[in-house]
């Protein structure tokens, strides 16, 4: 495996590569049973809903500031839970139109990414690609499983 480059100028890349570095690393964590799992099934809030559903509206670039707000109001959701290593992201229909499909965040990253038609998702969240346009508001990707999320907050664990 490539050693990440401490010392270069390209900060992103260093920031792929320890990212990718620490979540090979971690061995991953059961999310469908203990309290875990009891927490990740609960219904998500109004809250939460809302937050989520802004990763679609700012057309293809949206600000830091929404970004870290979202990124704020998931760990609120869930405080009793670190979702290092076992998030890895989520995976929602685009409506921006065109040959858009779907649109992504990547958790480790704090990265929004719409893709088209036919486009690969990176790392695991392509198996979420099919649940996402059947009409769920999001589907949150876990290390072990898939959470589609229906417009109303209902939770359906889903192994793919």
């Amino acid at each position: 495996m490539p050693r990440p480059i401490l010392h270069g100028t390209n900060h992103q890349a260093n920031k792929l590569m320890m990212n990718a570095n620490k979540q090979s690393v971690q061995p991953a964590q059961d999310t469908q049973s203990g309290r875990i799992g009891e927490l990740l099934r609960q219904k998500r809030s109004p809250k939460y809903m809302q937050a989520v559903s802004k990763l679609d509206a700012g057309g293809v670039q949206l600000n830091q500031a929404t970004i870290n707000d979202l990124m704020a109001t998931i760990q609120g959701e869930f405080p009793e839970v670190n979702l290092t290593g076992i998030l890895q992201g989520y995976v929602a229909r685009c409506y921006l139109g065109g040959t858009y499909d779907v649109h992504t965040l990547d958790w480790m990253l704090e990265i929004v990414t719409h893709f088209h038609r036919g486009e690969p998702l990176p790392g695991g969240l392509e198996r979420a690609r099919s649940l996402a346009k059947r009409g769920y508001a999001y589907i949150e990707v876990y290390s072990d499983c898939c959470r589609a999320i229906s417009e109303n907050g209902d939770v359906s664990v889903v192994k793919v």
